[in-house]
């Protein structure tokens, strides 16, 4: 097809897709946070950088170690990866001297999934194996139901998913909350293990009030810190409030998470990215919507290949006929 021809047809299809364009689409949204959604709360504070989340997190998932160095004498993972769900990192500036500080400081942060309110992954899947539960809001995976295809990875703007590359039966993997244990009254491992109360499990309308608790007592000031799971056994111990950066992260990022987070730093420069209130989920279902409501876009592609197939059967005829002026 030349220039000149092809600019007819692309006018054409042009047509066919304006002519149907009548159809409204309308901007769905976020999605709402269920009720009754669990999630997490981490308090980078609170966080020793112990790693005994990241130990119960293995053991409780069954995952194997991961070597960063050359002894493999113990795990080490670096990141988050096909063998490792949860990891703690660390933050350092200048002398590191002062925990919790920007300058000449050094904090702690978790990095795990963030079961979004408006889960990427979950768009994303065209076989539905990224699953969110209508209840508690728990983003989990089917691997029975997942082809590889790995858009959940290219998706999630926090970097999640990993795919196990590594292995003859490769998966996704991600941090489903321990969902596995509550059958037998268990719950999130990394916050039944954490000294300190840094990763705390619970009610998501919950986990807000208590971080609005600490967002508004003044540094310095005493502070009891619960541990474990709230609503659960008492395992709060008293301590002091800490220079909180005056943010909750997640409670608006990105249409909302459900693992929240506090620091004493800021969180873009713990590895956490400025993030719009609007999830991509909502953007991108919209354009869907907007190209594929009515079937204009198939209908307006149709139009395209029918117009270019009568034009060559056409030209081959009067190939053929050797009367044709």
């Amino acid at each position: 097809m030349d220039r000149r021809n092809f600019l007819k047809a692309s006018a054409a299809g042009g047509g066919l897709l304006a002519a149907g364009a009548g159809t409204p689409a309308h901007a769905r949204g976020n999605r709402e946070v269920p009720p009754e959604a669990l999630g997490l709360l981490y308090d980078s504070t609170l966080c020793v950088g112990c790693k005994a989340c990241v130990a119960a997190c293995k053991q409780a998932n069954g995952m194997p170690p991961e070597f960063s160095t050359e002894e493999h004498l113990w795990d080490t993972p670096l990141d988050i990866s096909g063998r490792t769900l949860n990891v703690i990192k660390v933050y350092r500036s200048g002398s590191a001297r002062n925990k919790d500080r920007e300058q000449d400081g050094y904090a702690f942060i978790k990095k795990s999934c963030m079961h979004c309110v408006d889960p990427s992954c979950i768009s994303a899947c065209p076989v539905s194996a990224m699953q969110k539960d209508p209840r508690t809001g728990v983003v989990s995976y089917d691997k029975d139901a997942c082809i590889g295809c790995r858009y959940c990875v290219a998706a999630c703007p926090f970097g999640v998913p990993r795919f196990t590359f590594e292995s003859a039966t490769p998966q996704i993997s991600k941090c489903q909350l321990c969902r596995h244990r509550w059958k037998d009254g268990g719950y999130a491992a990394c916050a039944e293990v954490c000294p300190t109360g840094a990763t705390l499990y619970g009610r998501l309308t919950d986990l807000k009030q208590e971080a609005a608790r600490r967002l508004a007592a003044k540094p310095g000031a005493p502070m009891v810190y619960p541990r474990g799971r709230l609503g659960g056994p008492d395992q709060s111990y008293p301590g002091v409030s800490a220079a909180y950066v005056q943010h909750l992260y997640g409670e608006k990022e990105f249409g909302g998470t459900q693992m929240v987070m506090l620091a004493g730093v800021p969180f873009e420069k713990l590895g956490y990215p400025g993030l719009p209130p609007v999830s991509d989920a909502s953007s991108s279902e919209t354009l869907q919507h907007t190209l594929y409501g009515g079937l204009v876009m198939p209908v307006a592609f149709l139009g395209l290949l029918s117009w270019v197939a009568r034009r060559n059967v056409k030209s081959a005829d009067d190939e053929e006929d050797p009367h044709h002026g």
